[in-house]
């Protein structure tokens, strides 16, 4: 594993009690970091911070609410400092289905985790990183995001709005030294696979050139690069991790 010096530095992590979000929060304690996992469950948060360590701890809270992130943020910086590294990583599938019958309760449920939840936590958060004059923001979007996966468009959209919010973001704080990136892996070995039927999942492995899903860990090793110091300089940028599905 390569070093990466986050020694100083307070993450918050979303959806992080599991999957992709868990996997960061390891390799970031492992760099040096103070982690604290946000997550909708919040004994299961509870179980993963100890099971990572001391420098983990938890904060159950809801990311489409937006009054519940807002506390979860004061929450989180009483106990463990200023939060300089945010990453959103809470994020649901939701059922395969074509958009003519696809549930409109359901749409609006991925669109209000996936989407307002990243903006959520991007608006708690900013203020703090503009009063320092340092933040590192990493969203979770999708290969979805870029290509659009067919009878996904709910989560296909929520993640296009993911990259166009961090594009935004990204040239807003460019003059703060708070670099917003996202990263859009295509499917990775997590529970978000229990959402979908074996032929979806098919599909979406016959999709990856390298012939695999993503591993967690590599998802892991990206991030931990993009919210160090030494990513002094690219911001609002789109990094990808499809495997070669995606050439742009």
């Amino acid at each position: 594993m390569n070093t990466i010096d986050l020694q100083g530095q307070h993450a918050v992590i979303t959806g992080s009690a599991q999957g992709l979000g868990f996997a960061m929060a390891r390799r970031l304690l492992a760099s040096g970091a103070v982690v604290t996992l946000w997550d909708r469950d919040g004994a299961l948060a509870e179980r993963a911070a100890a099971e990572l360590g001391p420098a983990a701890h938890a904060v159950a809270v809801d990311v489409t609410d937006w009054e519940a992130v807002a506390a979860a943020h004061r929450s989180s910086e009483a106990s463990a400092g200023p939060v300089t590294i945010a990453i959103n990583s809470a994020g649901i599938a939701g059922p395969a289905a074509p958009l003519d019958s696809y549930d409109v309760g359901m749409w609006k449920t991925i669109v209000d985790i996936n989407l307002n939840g990243t903006f959520h936590v991007c608006r708690a958060v900013v203020p703090g990183m503009k009063a320092r004059g340092y933040g590192r923001i990493v969203n979770i979007a999708s290969i979805a995001g870029k290509e659009g996966n067919p009878n996904a468009a709910a989560y296909s959209a929520s993640k296009a709005g993911v990259i166009g919010l961090t594009k935004s973001l990204g040239k807003e704080l460019a003059g703060h030294d708070i670099a917003v990136n996202c990263i859009t892996p295509a499917t990775a070995e997590t529970r978000i696979l229990e959402q979908l039927t074996p032929e979806f999942i098919d599909y979406m492995r016959s999709r990856i050139p390298r012939g695999r899903f993503l591993d967690v860990e590599e998802a892991a090793a990206m991030v931990a690069w993009l919210v160090s110091k030494e990513n002094s300089f690219t911001t609002a940028a789109v990094f990808d991790l499809s495997g070669g599905r995606a050439t742009y």
